[in-house]
């Protein structure tokens, strides 16, 4: 956003800068920390019955696995992070519906070892968000990543949140 050497090419729309910020996200994590498995995967409905034909495939952004342990992360590029009612500010509520659906049905046990991110891309709106909650057993959690600074900060970022939810986790050397 600021002028500089280089710039970036216009993209046509909010689109295809989600799925560009999305791939920079996985690809980050497969190339940076080989201790987790890094994956873009398809999470199975927890049905009871097994009719599921109807249903939309549901396909992650990023899933990040260790052991037993999974971190889903839904990766969003929008104009505004919050939508706006009656001037109150909120999370767009069909990305937390997304979320929670994602980890509850990928943590069909219940077990608890299944956690939920929403990592919107920072704007140039005075939001930066910081929260995470316990919801219906399982971890869930809503950053920014500040994609306005050099890569090395944008790393540590990215390093820091496979460290809080991966004990151990070590960048690529």
């Amino acid at each position: 956003t600021e002028s500089g050497e280089y710039k970036l090419a216009s993209f046509i729309d909010e689109q295809h800068m989600n799925r560009l910020y999305e791939k920079f996200i996985l690809e980050y994590y497969a190339m940076e920390c080989p201790q987790v498995t890094a994956t873009a995967s398809q999470i199975p409905w927890a049905l009871d019955d097994g009719v599921g034909t109807l249903l939309p495939v549901m396909q992650s952004d990023i899933m990040l696995t260790q052991g037993n342990r999974v971190l889903i992360i839904d990766a969003k590029y929008y104009t505004h992070t919050m939508q706006t009612q009656y001037d109150v500010h909120t999370l767009h509520s069909n990305n937390l519906y997304q979320i929670f659906t994602y980890v509850k049905n990928q943590d069909k046990c219940n077990t608890g070892n299944v956690s939920g991110m929403l990592l919107y891309a920072k704007t140039n709106e005075d939001i930066a968000l910081n929260a995470s909650f316990l919801l219906g057993g399982n971890h869930f959690c809503i950053r920014t990543l500040d994609l306005n600074q050099n890569f090395q900060h944008i790393a540590q970022q990215l390093d820091n949140i496979a460290q809080s939810y991966f004990p151990g986790v070590k960048k690529q050397e």
